[in-house]
């Protein structure tokens, strides 16, 4: 870690390298003798390896009545492997400068992280293990659930958490996509050590896996490194397939609660990444409300009437679903004269369509952000190396991502509109009840 903070000072000078270059990244395709698919962008200014790896599965795959066993296996991804306890694991790992994590989504399983090129046979050992032998210590996984426990509980008196949280289960009912990451205090508390060995065992595996890095690495040292970590895990998956799913939409959902601010989110249909359409409804988006200071919403709501310090908008994406929320969070007074300003808007901008001034300025500011967002640094390149295949963007989508934003039409952001907001939306509350 020491040595690391020490080229810190470096790294800042090259991040606008990467950003100047951005349309210009030589992205390799590697395959492994075992059959594993990775990305490569060799980059030898800094003596730093970036990774990102991502597992189909996420925590759609948690037992029924034990959400949150993916979770708490991903906490315990680094407490410990082989003959190394969890103190031994994380002291190793600090020794070797290693910054790694994992995390879990409704979809995958991550993990990512940097290392010392220096360092990398080590770090390369210390994450096979990490990755092949996870302990799952007893005492390790009773620390872990406690963690998970009290952010839980934290949750519950959390207005955005409890607002998320039945929003999620307004419009996805039953489905998978409807439970929290986290688990339950009821469920988290009867997860197994078992239990956890099992989705070990059902999420890992080659067929699964897919891998991006950045820096300074060879193609053929990444073949052997990647060959060593996850050759090993089992040819194929044992993930259970879930189905597709339209949000339920049209509900009003109103949760007292004795805070000052009411909470607010209003959902539409959305449109899932992979759809042609997905540009037109993200330069949509951004006009509307995605695009913070310069959006209608931040005008109306906030600039000119002061109801909210903050109010947004954005399209939810999920592998089987996906849906459209704007929101904010306001004094409990001005709540209902939020609503109704912002429901206001999404009605003009439905009815009425942007202008071509608004979309060729969204269009400016989207494809010029994106390198600044994104590519600034070699951790989030690895990342967006990760996301080029598993949402089968293509190798090219960093070159010609430009061009697909050019290609949108003033038609194509008005017929987005007129689409997502022709439904009656679920609006979720939660606050104080207010009375007139």
């Amino acid at each position: 870690m020491t040595q690391l903070m020490r080229i810190f000072g470096i790294a800042l000078i090259v991040v606008f390298g990467f950003i100047a270059h951005a349309n210009a990244i030589d992205i390799k395709q590697v395959k492994t003798q075992k059959g594993i698919k990775a990305l490569l962008v060799e980059d030898y200014t800094l003596p730093i390896i970036a990774i990102s790896v991502s597992f189909k599965g996420g925590a759609t795959q948690d037992p029924e009545g034990k959400e949150g066993t993916l979770r708490l296996m991903t906490a315990l991804m680094d407490e410990g492997a082989g003959e190394l306890d969890s103190a031994a694991f994380q002291a190793k790992a600090e020794e070797l400068g290693l910054e790694f994590g994992f995390n879990v989504s409704r979809d995958t399983f991550s993990g990512g992280g940097r290392l010392l090129r220096s360092e990398r046979e080590e770090v390369f050992k210390l994450l096979k293990l990490a990755v092949n032998e996870p302990r799952f210590d007893e005492d390790a996984i009773e620390r872990m659930r406690d963690a998970i426990r009290t952010n839980i509980i934290s949750g519950q008196k959390n207005p955005s958490a409890i607002r998320s949280k039945a929003l999620r289960e307004s419009v996805f009912g039953e489905h998978p996509y409807a439970r929290s990451t986290s688990g339950t205090e009821k469920s988290i508390d009867i997860i197994t050590r078992e239990d956890i060995i099992a989705m070990n065992e059902k999420i890992m595996s080659r067929e699964t896996l897919t891998v991006g890095v950045v820096g300074a690495i060879s193609e053929a040292e990444l073949k052997l490194a990647v060959d060593d970590i996850f050759g090993d895990l089992p040819e194929k998956s044992n993930i259970t397939e879930i189905a597709e799913i339209k949000p339920k939409l049209g509900e009003e959902i109103v949760i007292d609660m004795p805070v000052p601010n009411a909470t607010v989110s209003i959902v539409y249909p959305g449109i899932k990444r992979d759809d042609p359409d997905f540009f037109a409804a993200h330069l949509m988006n951004h006009i509307l409300g995605g695009g913070t200071f310069s959006s209608r919403l931040y005008s109306q709501v906030r600039e000119k009437r002061g109801l909210a310090y903050g109010v947004s908008s954005g399209i939810a994406t999920f592998d089987k679903s996906a849906y459209f929320a704007a929101g904010t969070s306001t004094r409990a007074e001005n709540r209902d004269e939020a609503i109704k300003i912002i429901r206001q808007q999404i009605e003009k901008i439905a009815t009425e369509g942007v202008t071509q001034e608004e979309l060729d300025k969204a269009k400016l500011y989207v494809s010029g952000s994106y390198a600044i967002s994104n590519l600034d640094t070699s951790s989030k390149i690895a990342s967006v190396l990760v996301a080029l295949q598993t949402q089968d963007l293509g190798i090219d989508y960093i070159e010609k991502r430009g061009k697909y934003i050019s290609e949108v039409t003033l038609e194509d952001v008005n017929r987005m509109a007129k689409k997502f907001f022709s439904t009656e939306p679920t609006v979720v509350i939660v606050g104080p009840v207010v009375t007139q």
